[in-house]
């Protein structure tokens, strides 16, 4: 029976099962298609990361012997349409049966069931064989539960997995080192390069141009420093483990103008394109920590499963429980635009400059900086979680809709209503200034609230919490804030929202 299976660019799993032996009978298919470079406006070095990473796998499983065939963008016989390609190749290969993996984003898991649903052929989907959970495992475990406490999931994970246990108990006597893990940066310890490949991409970024594809960001084509193999994911994962792992968990929530990286292992893209499974880099990291436990210590290594084992099958769970609802959700009715700086980096506040320079040049931004820098400022500027998303989606390398938008929509702009978070992730200077070095070179003074250098992050802060006291009344990680607001001098709450309110009109001007 002639078979064709179909390989999507977050399906780059070479461990597979399908792979284990090859098949004359058996057509892979992969396809760079406008259908995916063009449902959201993309960074460059993402959609250069993906066609190489695709261009790499293709290789490899033809000479592991596979039979496959393949669309460039700018190939002439490339419908651009996976309906279509499938079309294509069921009639030029007679194709008796149809075979996928299962979907990671509502959109395309709704697609393939409806062109499978209209072939005249047999066809079957299959595990990807990557994830820890099935798709609906989380909404079982926290069936009948109002609270969804990424905790509870985190710690059974661990039980079940057997990750980090000394029999029933956890290693180190606790289940959760995030106390540890809060440290500011001040240049203790030298920060080790990043992993660079120094890839020339120019071929690939000029059929990109050539093809028409709209993009945004930066790129310098002769440095491309991704992983785009698994070899090459493999050793960005080994240099994690000798050079960053021993300081990861300390600095984890830091920020730094002169570090870009920090102690950040950058592996998300390699996991999300699935090129490495979030089971061999656990395994990895916790085999080289009992390697070097005189050196390590359990706060650097909890911090980094938790990320995994923990918040990222979670954010999975949490999309698949939720969708299609999830993507419409905007229950504090912000209604605001992105300011352009968004798309140009050129702003006065400093954290924000670094942090969105940073992703306009690299495509990559550390949770902290997507969270508490970013992600605070456009939710205390009540900015519309549908732009938000976007550009979120848009500008990270590893953003892919099922991890990208439980993160943006919910844990970063409470868009939810609290599914994810317990509380708004708000803050005003303040924390930016605990966790980083940012505000000492401000053109915005930290400490001022009102005044015509004030940081607008204070203003906003308060002026944010009084806006949307009604939805937080009930809130009681929110009590303490909300009493503190109710006591404020009325004079003094006007003159900061008369600021709040200056900034949202005009947020190009800050």
């Amino acid at each position: 029976m002639k078979k064709l299976r179909l390989i999507l660019g977050d399906q780059l799993n070479l461990e597979h099962s399908w792979f284990q032996e090859s098949d004359d009978n058996t057509i892979y298919v992969l396809a760079e298609m406008r259908q995916e470079t063009d449902y959201v406006k993309h960074h460059i070095q993402k959609v250069v990361a993906f066609f190489l990473s695709m261009r790499n796998f293709y290789t490899a499983i033809k000479e592991n012997g596979h039979q496959a065939v393949y669309f460039q963008i700018t190939d002439v016989e490339n419908p651009q349409n996976l309906e279509k390609i499938i079309a294509f190749c069921i009639e030029k290969y007679k194709i008796q049966k149809f075979e996928y993996q299962l979907l990671d984003e509502y959109r395309l898991d709704q697609q393939l069931k409806t062109i499978c649903s209209n072939l005249k052929i047999e066809s079957a989907a299959f595990d990807s064989e990557h994830f820890y959970t099935t798709r609906h495992e989380l909404s079982d475990f926290f069936e009948g539960k109002k609270l969804l406490l990424m905790e509870n999931f985190y710690r059974n994970m661990r039980k079940k997995y057997h990750v980090l246990m000394d029999g029933s108990t956890p290693l180190g006597n606790q289940w959760n080192f995030d106390a540890d893990n809060r440290k500011k940066y001040k240049g203790e310890v030298p920060v080790p390069s990043e992993k660079n490949f120094h890839a020339n991409v120019s071929e690939v970024v000029a059929q990109i141009k050539g093809a028409g594809i709209v993009t945004f960001g930066n790129i310098n084509p002769d440095n491309f420093s991704w992983p785009t193999s698994r070899e090459q994911s493999l050793e960005v994962l080994d240099y994690f483990c000798k050079n960053l792992l021993k300081h990861f968990g300390d600095y984890e929530d830091a920020m730094h103008t002169d570090e870009k990286f920090l102690f950040h292992s950058r592996l998300s893209f390699a996991m999300n394109s699935k090129m490495l499974s979030p089971k061999e880099v656990i395994e990895t990291v916790i085999s080289y920590y009992h390697a070097n436990e005189t050196e390590i210590t359990i706060s650097q290594v909890e911090g980094f499963v938790r990320q995994i084992l923990g918040w990222r099958e979670y954010i999975r769970g949490i999309y698949w429980k939720e969708m299609p609802n999830y993507a419409q959700m905007n229950i504090l009715e912000n209604t605001n635009k992105l300011p352009d700086f968004f798309w140009t980096g050129k702003t006065k506040m400093n954290c924000m400059s670094h942090a969105i320079n940073q992703s306009l040049d690299e495509a990559y931004a550390h949770h902290i900086q997507r969270l508490m820098v970013i992600g605070n400022f456009t939710l205390l500027t009540q900015i519309h979680p549908d732009e938000v998303d976007s550009w979120y989606l848009g500008v990270y390398i590893d953003a892919i809709e099922w991890v990208e938008m439980p993160n943006t929509r919910g844990m970063s702009q409470y868009a939810d209503g609290g599914i994810i978070a317990t509380k708004p992730y708000v803050s005003s200077g303040s924390y930016i200034n605990k966790m980083s070095n940012n505000c000492a070179k401000c053109h915005y003074n930290v400490k001022e609230k009102f005044g015509e250098k004030a940081c607008p992050f204070n203003s906003l802060y308060w002026n944010f919490l009084d806006e949307k006291k009604e939805y937080f009344k009930g809130n009681q990680r929110m009590g303490m804030m909300l009493n503190l607001l109710n006591k404020m001098n009325p004079e003094e709450l006007y003159k900061i929202k008369v600021k709040a309110n200056s900034i949202i009109q005009d947020m190009d001007s800050y």
